[in-house]
């Protein structure tokens, strides 16, 4: 497995490399620079300075490496120093990627927003796989039981229901209606442990979020499991161990339930990069301050680096969880063999 590990690894490079191009390109070609939101009254002369200063003038190819050179070079090394607290080489005059908009290094802005967006989807990414497993195997060991039926049911309402319908709904029943939880997610808001008040109000302002976000992520996963483990209860190695006189807790946890888990790893490992990525219909409604209300707003702006940054980082997360879920298949499958 080690050696496949790294194979993988390897292979990954180039795959991020076509991936940086394909960007790089796409939002190189895209309409907009820094200078068209500009007042039309500045001359054309400050304009083109501008853009000179910037690098905007530049052949296609030099821009793409000095990116390529800042992305995979100055920025990890700005943050291992960071984290380490030690600064790796003339970490002063080192360059780094900078957002039009704000004028700030866009890693610093993504690292700033990251802790809002983990805390609700995070949370509504657990919730959704604690109750989607368990609800999907018993669902399909009790096939077209009322407690099928009844899953069934709210999967597909949760799963077909938009999340900014079920958001607004919720605004509107729980907090003008009723008045127990705040409309809005309050960003500047500090958790002090040592004040239950502020901690208090911490959780009633993430329910409404996390619970819509939950709704939607259990719902497929629910169903994804369900539709795995009918697969799996009917083959003839089940039956077998039932011929053996395993308990069935046994026949359904150990043998059903690890062989259908393959397929719903893959869905699991494929749905972490989008805890990173923001749901950004989500953090609109409740107006979170995380990073996928930061990619809108940076589209809005033409805030091409800052644009650029969020949307590698997320495909360089697709590229590491798909060879996480590919490792994990070799636990769930003994037959599985990476040699």
């Amino acid at each position: 497995m080690g050696r496949y590990a790294i194979r993988r690894t390897l292979f990954a490079i180039p795959i991020l490399i076509a991936i940086s191009l394909i960007i790089f390109t796409i939002l190189d070609l895209a309409p907009g620079d820094p200078t068209s939101n500009l007042p039309l009254t500045l001359p054309a002369e400050t304009r083109e300075a501008i853009r000179e200063s910037l690098g905007l003038n530049q052949p296609f190819l030099v821009k793409w490496v000095k990116w390529m050179q800042l992305m995979f070079i100055n920025e990890p090394l700005h943050l291992v120093g960071k984290a380490i607290g030690v600064c790796i080489g003339d970490c002063e005059a080192r360059p780094r990627i900078i957002s039009w908009a704000s004028r700030a290094p866009a890693m610093d802005t993504i690292i700033e927003r990251l802790p809002q967006t983990l805390w609700v989807l995070g949370l509504a990414f657990i919730f959704g796989i604690i109750i989607a497993i368990p609800v999907g195997v018993l669902s399909a060991y009790k096939q077209y039981s009322w407690f099928d039926n009844g899953g069934t049911f709210f999967t597909m309402l949760g799963y077909s229901v938009p999340t900014f319908l079920t958001g607004l709904l919720a605004i509107v029943i729980f907090s003008v209606w009723l008045g127990w939880f705040p409309s809005f997610y309050k960003t500047t808001h500090k958790v002090d442990i040592t004040d239950w008040s502020t901690v208090w109000f911490q959780i009633k302002q993430m329910i409404m979020p996390v619970v819509v976000l939950t709704m939607f992520n259990a719902a497929a996963l629910t169903r994804f499991t369900r539709s795995a483990m009918l697969d799996n209860l009917n083959e003839d190695y089940v039956r077998t161990a039932r011929a053996k006189g395993m308990s069935e807790s046994q026949v359904v946890i150990k043998h059903a339930m690890r062989n259908s888990m393959i397929p719903v790893v893959t869905l699991i490992a494929l749905q972490i990069p989008g805890i990173f990525a923001g749901a950004i219909i989500t953090e609109q409604i409740f107006r979170i301050n995380g990073l996928g209300q930061l990619l809108i707003v940076s589209i809005g702006q033409s805030d091409v680096p800052m644009v650029m940054t969020l949307t590698f980082i997320f495909a360089v997360l697709i590229v590491i969880f798909n060879l996480v879920a590919d490792l994990l298949y070799g636990v769930l499958d003994p037959r599985i063999r990476y040699d």
